[in-house]
């Protein structure tokens, strides 16, 4: 629990450390500076930022494509402090306040805004936030939010995974992918999952019951079919996808595109089958909080654990984003805030 001499000394601060950067472009855009400390309104809470990630939408928003991007982000240059998923400590109470203390650890997301790559946060308190599961790190826990506030807004919300139907994940080894594994797994769904052949084992240990190596096998030239097929990497198109869907089949992707937009509009008219984007960043607080307390639900119940490729220091926030870059990663890529 925080004291009040350690709440008075984070008010009186004015300046923290937070990630910036003066143009759209590659990782070395980035850097760290002093920048000043908000301050919470009265319906607001102050988060001590102890552990972040860096996923590819964080790389989309720092190159600003798509151009789309800018209208929120800023057209010539990113106007505000990067990141959106976190795990620290209430600092600092409005006084409106009543679910919120100082001391309480918690996590959640800042999305549709951002500013998690920084020191402290300032976001309200009946927005995405929630006391995090009492076992975990605040890296273990900013894990959680990474993939797993994606993968249960498609599943649960947009797909309607039910127990007895059939699902693949296409890059199931990644955070949103990982995530998607354990969620459909504990919905009941008997789980298929595509990924490298070094991620083979990780993927099963995560409750898919079939394990297809993409680099040996192409799911699509092989005769099953699925109730869903959740693209958690957006590298299949729904092209390539439909004739794997079973009748009434439904495909996900979570990757905006102009070809996406144009086959939910097409299978919305023709046929059993529907194809399916979701800007789960976008959805309402109220939602994105119930889904933190069910991942909280599985963390507690022994059904979900975060899967962490490495972590990054604050200062080290372009190597983060270079790694990132790669496409490579298994799991979340974490940003500690020291």
């Amino acid at each position: 629990m925080t004291s009040s001499v350690e709440e008075q000394s984070v008010k009186s601060r004015t300046q923290m450390r937070a990630v910036v950067a003066e143009q759209y472009g590659p990782a070395d855009v980035l850097h760290v500076e002093e920048v000043a400390t908000p301050i919470p309104d009265d319906d607001e809470v102050l988060v001590r930022i102890h552990a972040t990630v860096v996923g590819p939408p964080d790389s989309a928003a720092r190159e600003g494509r798509p151009f789309l991007i800018r209208f929120f982000n800023g057209l010539r240059r990113p106007k505000a402090v990067p990141g959106d998923v976190f795990a620290g400590e209430i600092v600092a109470v409005g006084r409106d306040v009543v679910q919120f203390a100082p001391g309480d650890d918690v996590f959640g997301t800042a999305a549709p805004g951002s500013g998690a790559h920084a020191e402290y946060l300032c976001l309200p308190a009946d927005g995405a936030v929630a006391v995090m599961p009492s076992e975990l790190t605040y890296s273990e826990a900013a894990a959680v939010c990474d993939g797993g506030l994606t993968a249960v807004a498609f599943l649960e919300d947009h797909a309607h995974l039910q127990a007895d139907e059939s699902i693949l994940v296409n890059g199931a080894s990644g955070s949103v992918g990982t995530a998607a594994v354990q969620i459909a797994s504990e919905l009941g769904a008997t789980v298929t999952g595509v990924c490298s052949t070094a991620n083979v084992e990780l993927v099963r240990s995560l409750g898919a019951q079939t394990v297809i190596d993409y680099t040996t096998t192409d799911f699509a030239a092989t005769d099953t079919t699925y109730d869903v097929i959740f693209d958690a990497v957006g590298k299949r198109p729904y092209s390539t996808c439909k004739d794997s869907l079973a009748p009434g089949g439904r495909y996900l992707t979570t990757v905006l595109s102009v070809r996406i937009l144009l086959q939910m509009l097409s299978t919305r008219l023709v046929g059993d089958k529907r194809a399916a984007f979701a800007a789960t960043g976008l959805g309402s607080a109220e939602t994105k909080r119930e889904h933190l307390h069910t991942l909280r639900d599985l963390v507690e119940s022994g059904t979900f654990r975060p899967v962490i490729d490495r972590a990054y220091a604050l200062d080290d926030i372009a190597d983060a984003h270079r790694y990132v870059d790669t496409g490579h990663k298994v799991g979340s890529v974490l940003v500690t805030v020291e």
